[in-house]
């Protein structure tokens, strides 16, 4: 049993990234196919596939590497709010990621989405992760 997901996911594409991994397969669960999509919108992923293999299923993610160069679209990838500490934001306390280049993706009432819309929203959440 796995007693933080999110973490496992984040720490699956960090280590993907830093093998030059093109697909990286992760257990699925709800909340981790909504963090993909948001990624995928964004540009950090190439591509993205879920499949309904057993009882969880699976999320096979297709990185993103610069054509030349081979440098990952996702410099950066980490957990902010824990299970042991959860960190939460407001609309007029929402985190900038990078003076506004990356994103930080929250939970919030509304669904998964990036710290922007939550902003054009006007609702806070948890923050889950920063990319950049």
């Amino acid at each position: 049993m796995n007693t933080d997901p999110i973490a496992d996911y984040l720490t699956r594409v960090r280590n993907a990234i830093k093998a030059n991994h093109r697909v990286v397969e992760i257990p699925a669960s709800n909340l981790k196919k909504e963090i993909t999509k948001v990624l995928f919108d964004k540009g950090y992923i190439a591509n993205y596939k879920f499949e309904e293999v057993g009882p969880q299923g699976t999320i096979k993610v297709a990185l993103k590497y610069h054509p030349i160069t081979k440098i990952p679209a996702i410099r950066s990838i980490q957990r902010i709010s824990k299970p042991g500490l959860r960190k939460y934001a407001g609309t007029s306390s929402m985190p900038r990621v990078l003076n506004g280049l990356g994103i930080a993706i929250l939970s919030t009432s509304k669904g998964v989405m990036t710290d922007k819309e939550a902003r054009q929203h006007n609702v806070g959440g948890e923050v889950l992760c920063y990319v950049y």
